[in-house]
């Protein structure tokens, strides 16, 4: 395959990623460069690491930092029922549909499914996770829980991956009943890296020395064609 082709085949994971940052809620795409130095033929890839909570730059821990209060503007900001209508419906399916990613990664702040101090999001299981399972998303990460936890689909190919262990840890607040699948979970502080070649995903939870702590890969087989 040319290396063009697997050059687009890899940067397009960015064309599945959605973040809302603005007060009118817009999708944001993330363009991030693969490694072009392979050892042995090694296949082309893409790393990054997924750090949760570490304050401000790291400077702060985040309980010190959500204690010091805000002051919040709601001004123009669209109301629940618009935002799940025009972001959802809209701009969420749009990417989907016209992503031809080989791996596609959507990324949230609150879970879908975890057994930490938060649990599992109602909400977005009701209007998220249809459409992951329909458009054949790979990896659902998140936030928002201060824990490291790898939970599996039972019904579809998804991986809820959380990374939130940046700080404020250690909370000894698990949620049993809520563990149907669930690979991994590790209450301490810690952080997560992934690597995509553009047929074998590699997951790794790490604590704060560089441990690993669980690891997790998936390889997606290359469709034949007989043209």
């Amino acid at each position: 395959m040319a290396y063009s082709h697997i050059l687009q085949l890899l940067s397009a994971i960015s064309r599945a990623v959605a973040v809302t940052t603005t007060k009118k809620a817009e999708l944001q795409r993330f363009e991030h460069p693969i490694s072009t130095e392979t050892k042995n033929d090694e296949p082309l890839s893409l790393s990054f690491l997924v750090i949760g909570d570490w304050g401000r730059r790291g400077a702060f821990n985040q309980s010190q930092v959500a204690s010091q209060g805000h002051t919040y503007d709601w001004r123009g900001i669209i109301s629940r029922k618009a935002y799940r209508a025009n972001i959802l419906k809209q701009d969420l399916e749009s990417a989907f549909k016209e992503s031809m990613a080989k791996w596609k990664i959507v990324v949230g702040h609150h879970a879908i499914r975890s057994i930490g101090h938060h649990g599992d999001t109602q909400e977005l299981i009701r209007h998220i996770l249809p459409l992951l399972k329909t458009y054949d998303v790979d990896f659902y990460m998140n936030g928002h829980d201060h824990c490291l936890e790898h939970i599996s689909d039972r019904e579809s190919p998804i991986q809820f991956l959380t990374s939130g262990a940046g700080s404020k840890a250690w909370r000894g607040d698990i949620k049993e009943e809520n563990g149907d699948g669930l690979n991994f979970f590790y209450d301490g502080q810690g952080f997560m890296s992934v690597k995509l070649t553009q047929f074998e995903a590699e997951i790794k939870f790490y604590d704060v020395h560089g441990k690993v702590l669980h690891r997790w890969n998936k390889i997606k087989q290359p469709r034949h064609s007989s043209v």
